[in-house]
């Protein structure tokens, strides 16, 4: 096949890529400039898409000897992934800026233009598999390596982009074979830090990056009562299950730690409580898709059981879910949780499982605890 290798400058696209070459693929690589203003060099783990990473690889693809390219998506990362992430979190929500970047920029625009091109797959270094069923369809999967499995931050994808995916790294037991591996084939990146936290702020300082981007208005912090016991900068800044930079002073009741339990951005205000109460039983989600085609429940309308997951490397917690029709005539995902999850925001995604197949995602945008009945709903 023709295969167009997403190169991040890091050991995993650049072992994957590899291993596309020596399957015998027509293999091209290409790094996507996302950023107008690239930093000249990371900082340790910390950031990605900088000149390093661009020569980085173009040193891989060098050694592997296919040809190199740079695609300027800069543009499209800005309004499809860092606007989305400051409107989300302006609107009192807890955007995940990979799902976007993935589900926007890789797998769409790259994608779409790699097709375009004649190409008949894009290659990266996810931790994930894709499995045929028996009529040739396309399943996405958890990976060999569950310590590293990638399969939530894929969960946006859809069946024909599962049809044009290929994850060389699936059956891959440890990141430490992939370092060996990268050693082995002289990849300069075999011992390249990886990268973490959220690309576009490298100093990981999330609530100061916002605070430049957000109008942020002074207002209440208040307890489960409604009574106020504090002040914020701005509730925007703030995310469900926060427990540090409250500021306030006066010790609860119990002498134990407070944390966010719901976001009010119309009321401008922050709602406090227990640990406790956020454990979460209930999840409704919009903007759903299903990775590959939808299991049969889902199209009779019926419920079905699952495990839901809430963050990348988060553990998933058994429940029951079921499709339904809203007004507009566009899907929503109720999710029944077995046993309650904490720390759920909306904004967030929950992507369900069965064993170790992906079903599909959905954008929190609600959530209910039994344990707090008064505030009914944390929604965005």
């Amino acid at each position: 096949m023709r295969v167009l290798a997403a190169m991040s400058g890091g050991v995993d696209s650049a072992v994957a890529a590899a291993r596309a070459v020596e399957a015998g693929h027509d293999v091209v690589g290409v790094h996507l400039a996302l950023s107008r203003m690239p930093g000249t060099l990371r900082t340790g783990s910390r950031g990605c898409c900088t000149i390093e990473d661009s020569r980085d690889a173009w040193r891989a693809c060098d050694i592997l000897g296919i040809p190199y390219y740079v695609w300027d998506f800069s543009e499209r990362f800005k309004e499809d992934v860092v606007d989305d992430f400051v409107a989300e979190y302006a609107a009192g929500r807890t955007p995940n800026p990979c799902m976007r970047c993935n589900e926007r920029i890789k797998f769409a625009a790259l994608l779409e233009k790699a097709l375009a091109l004649g190409f008949d797959a894009v290659c990266t270094g996810h931790y994930a598999k894709v499995i045929e069923d028996a009529d040739g369809n396309p399943e996405l999967h958890r990976a060999a390596d569950w310590a590293k499995d990638q399969s939530y931050v894929l969960g946006v994808l859809t069946h024909e982009q599962l049809r044009h995916s290929m994850f060389p790294l699936a059956e891959t037991p440890s990141k430490a074979e992939v370092r060996a591996e990268a050693e082995r084939r002289g990849l300069s990146v075999a011992n390249k830090p990886d990268s973490h936290d959220i690309c576009f702020i490298p100093d990981g300082d999330t609530r100061g990056w916002l605070e430049e981007r957000i109008d942020l208005t002074e207002g209440d912090i208040v307890d489960v009562d409604g009574q106020r016991i504090g002040s914020h900068p701005g509730a925007n800044a703030f995310t469900v299950g926060q427990r540090r930079g409250l500021k306030l002073g006066t010790p609860a009741a119990d002498g134990k730690p407070r944390f966010v339990l719901e976001i009010r951005p119309k009321q401008n205000e922050v709602v406090v409580g227990p640990e406790h109460l956020l454990a979460i039983d209930e999840m409704r989600g919009i903007k759903v898709s299903w990775a590959g085609l939808p299991i049969d429940e889902v199209r009779t309308g019926g419920e079905f059981d699952c495990m839901a997951q809430v963050r990348a490397h988060g553990d998933p917690v058994a429940a029951r879910a079921c499709v339904e029709v809203a007004e507009d005539g566009s899907q929503q995902l109720l999710v029944r949780l077995v046993e309650p999850m904490r720390g759920v925001a909306p904004g967030q995604t929950v992507v369900l499982y069965q064993g170790t197949r992906v079903l599909g995602q959905a954008t929190i945008d609600s959530a209910r605890s039994v344990l707090r009945p008064e505030l009914t709903t944390v929604q965005g």
